[in-house]
């Protein structure tokens, strides 16, 4: 059963190409034997880093090169389409990284640094 932070091999697309991906639905869903889906982040070999791209060394990853995790990609994906378990897991404060790069994809009030919220009071003289 998968794990919130591991990295996977899984069949995406159609037709199915193997890709790298990291799981980041919370266990609850990934470990229960009545969901038969995990929430995903595919993982790509090139990107700029931007609000919803983080940078992975293949020191965090266990792969052999960088890797960008694009948070604008989430997907349900079966859990007969992963394949194969990576050696490596992201924990804690990357994992909080990554959750915020995700939720920068949807919510432009999601922190980010060195920008206002939209939703702030404009500055009073």
């Amino acid at each position: 059963m998968p794990r919130r932070g591991e990295i996977w091999t899984a069949n995406l697309g159609n037709p199915p190409i193997r890709h790298w991906v990291l799981v980041v639905s919370l266990d609850e869903r990934n470990l229960s034997d009545r969901r038969d889906s995990v929430l995903v982040v595919p993982l790509s070999s090139s990107g700029p880093e931007g609000a919803t791209v983080i940078q992975l060394s293949p020191g965090e990853t266990g792969l052999p090169g960088p890797s960008f995790m694009k948070g604008h990609f989430i997907q349900t994906l079966s859990k007969g389409s992963l394949l194969e378990r990576g050696r490596r897991i992201l924990y804690g404060t990357r994992m909080r990284e990554v959750v915020l790069a995700v939720r920068r994809s949807f919510d432009p009030d999601a922190p980010w640094p060195g920008r206002q919220p939209s939703f702030a009071s404009p500055p009073t003289k």
